[in-house]
């Protein structure tokens, strides 16, 4: 029995981990070819390794910085010659680096800005002449921190909240067009995101809050792509929000 994304193809940033890696293995199991975008190729070939053994669509690797603008114009091209059109794009790259303001750790900043958004535009940019060509979804992987300010989260709140004002112009934009907007905007999931965090007490902060809200699988969230990846054409939904039920913040 087909899958409910057979024939489409679908772009995934941030695949080798997390909420990319497990939203490829959902698409790809209901029929979607898959192109997985990354920086760690070596995990990116054992997940595509493991989607082309099932019995789903099939996964190609494209090694990529997604900060890169050139490199992300040439895998466009790629995945267009390799897959056929993109008509699904998964927005998910990010960082969370949080810090007291105060400390100014610019670099921190900069990655974010060039990450959570500049990245986003220019992923979006590259791919959106495929998705207007036919229709399509962008779903866009925003955070609670996209609606909600966090102390010592102010640069992340910024990245996010962007994404998600960004996400409601774009899908007016594009409404006309048959291209749907979604933003998806997580609480506590259990990723590798706060390993990178290099202010201990943030990182401690995000610790507590992962021990006492019970913290949502990424399996859950690609659950949630792939239901509003897979709604019938005239339906949209813009925007979705879960917290795992015991998280207040």
């Amino acid at each position: 029995m087909p899958g409910t994304l057979q024939g489409r193809v679908a772009v995934v940033t941030g695949a080798s981990s997390g909420i990319g890696r497990a939203t490829a293995e959902t698409l790809a199991g209901e029929g979607a070819n898959v192109a997985l975008l990354a920086r760690r190729r070596e995990r990116l070939e054992a997940l595509a390794e493991e989607i082309n053994g099932g019995n789903g669509g099939k996964a190609a690797v494209y090694e990529t910085d997604v900060t890169d603008r050139k490199a992300l114009e040439q895998v466009a091209d790629r995945v267009q010659g390799d897959l056929g059109r993109a008509d699904l794009l998964v927005n998910n790259a990010g960082v969370m680096l949080l810090s007291p303001f105060a400390d100014g750790k610019h670099e921190e900043w900069r990655q974010m800005v060039d990450v959570n958004l500049t990245a986003v535009f220019d992923t979006t940019d590259v791919f959106l002449g495929q998705l207007r060509d036919g229709g399509g979804d962008i779903i866009n992987i925003s955070s609670v921190a996209g609606i909600k300010a966090i102390e010592n989260s102010s640069v992340y709140n910024a990245t996010k909240f962007g994404v998600t004002g960004w996400s409601e112009a774009l899908r007016m934009e594009l409404a006309e067009e048959s291209v749907r907007v979604t933003t998806v905007e997580p609480g506590v999931v259990l990723t590798e995101l706060p390993d990178h965090i290099s202010d201990p007490d943030s990182e401690a902060g995000i610790r507590e809050i992962e021990k006492s809200a019970e913290p949502i699988q990424a399996e859950d969230i690609a659950s949630i792509i792939l239901y509003a990846a897979s709604r019938p054409a005239n339906i949209c939904l813009n925007e979705i929000v879960v917290r795992p039920t015991k998280q207040k913040l």
